[in-house]
């Protein structure tokens, strides 16, 4: 199952290999780039089904670092379209994440220590939906007004439109790790008392606004995926019963996988780190919601992957690390699975 090609609704892959969107912080004024082309493109080139991009804000301010890859330019856009060709070019479908960074907007690169920028070093206020900062040392971050808001819906939008224009096959919204729309579904980060507070409802509210909205500019059915946080790991948080509703409302919304992953809106919270640590999460929302789902989370080898999709516990498996180890991943479980994938023309002296 892992390398024969699928069809998910109306997305034809060659193999249910993805690659999961991983930040860079590559990019400046929010262009991808020559690295970002080399980045994607060998993966594509390596036999991937489909890659991501990295988490790409929807707004300046949505940002996780000054040097995280956007969408709300033009400019981006038409950076973004060649990429995508090649990665077209190579037999994958490309995939764009679309992104706000919430409260964990504005710090530093990783390989810089990642801590929180203030205005005189770069960075900017960021937002979300209480005024309750992630950590120590994070700015207070303002929270969203009926304006702010909707701005941020209206940014979805248009980064939406600019994705179909680059020629992207997948949206995917990122719901997740802590940033601002799984900000708005944990009650540990949400605690207003307006329409977008309280119930798991109006908590889940402007998730599913910003799914509308992108659906007016990417209609079905060209493939809408959700990434969320299955639960925050600390009792009283977000959890995966909650998530098992939600994911049913999104059935409902018209979006077509949910990408399984887990944590980030919680500093300091302990999980259970393993191989394949996250896959009940995949395989709980499959079935009880009745979704197409994708499983991420210390994925490191093909029979692994492979006993995923055997056991019926997702659709597809989603790869990070191993893919950033070795972009020619699938190529390698083709062998140890005993399956052929087709190389590149200018690699066939080495088959």
């Amino acid at each position: 199952m892992l390398l024969q090609p699928v069809t998910l609704g109306s997305l034809n892959l060659r193999n249910r290999i993805v690659m999961s969107p991983m930040c860079e912080y590559s990019a400046v004024e929010g262009v991808p780039n020559d690295w970002h082309m080399v980045h994607l493109g060998s993966r594509a080139v390596g036999g991937a089904g489909l890659v991501f991009t990295e988490a790409t804000s929807v707004s300046p301010e949505g940002r996780i670092s000054p040097a995280d890859t956007g969408i709300w330019s033009d400019a981006q856009a038409q950076a973004w379209s060649r990429i995508v060709a090649f990665g077209h070019g190579q037999g994958a479908k490309m995939g764009i994440q679309l992104a706000h960074a919430g409260r964990k907007a504005s710090t530093d690169l990783p390989w810089r220590g990642g801590h929180p920028l203030d205005i005189a070093h770069g960075g900017w206020k960021p937002v979300a939906p209480s005024a309750i900062p992630f950590d120590r040392g994070y700015a207070m971050p303002a929270t969203l007004d009926a304006e702010g808001i909707a701005k941020v819906t209206a940014d979805f939008r248009a980064a939406a439109r600019r994705a179909k224009d680059a020629g992207f096959d997948v949206i995917e919204i990122h719901a997740a790790h802590g940033y601002l729309l799984h900000e708005f579904l944990s009650s540990l980060s949400n605690v207003r008392g307006d329409r977008y507070g309280g119930s798991l409802e109006n908590r889940a509210r402007l998730l599913r606004e910003v799914i509308a909205v992108v659906r007016e500019a990417w209609p079905a059915p060209m493939p809408l995926w959700v990434r969320v946080s299955a639960t925050d790991w600390v009792e009283g948080g977000w959890d995966i019963d909650e998530c098992v509703q939600l994911a049913r409302w999104l059935r409902e919304d018209g979006v077509d996988l949910v990408d399984c992953s887990s944590g980030g809106n919680v500093p300091h919270a302990k999980i259970p780190l393993g191989p394949g640590y996250q896959v009940p999460f995949a395989a709980r929302l499959r079935r009880e919601a009745g979704i197409a789902t994708g499983a991420v989370g210390l994925i490191t080898d093909a029979r692994q992957a492979q006993d995923i999709l055997e056991r019926g516990e997702a659709d597809v498996v989603i790869l990070a690390r191993e893919l950033l180890r070795d972009p020619y991943f699938p190529r390698r479980a083709a062998k140890e699975l005993n399956e052929t994938i087709e190389p590149p023309k200018q690699y066939l002296r080495a088959w």
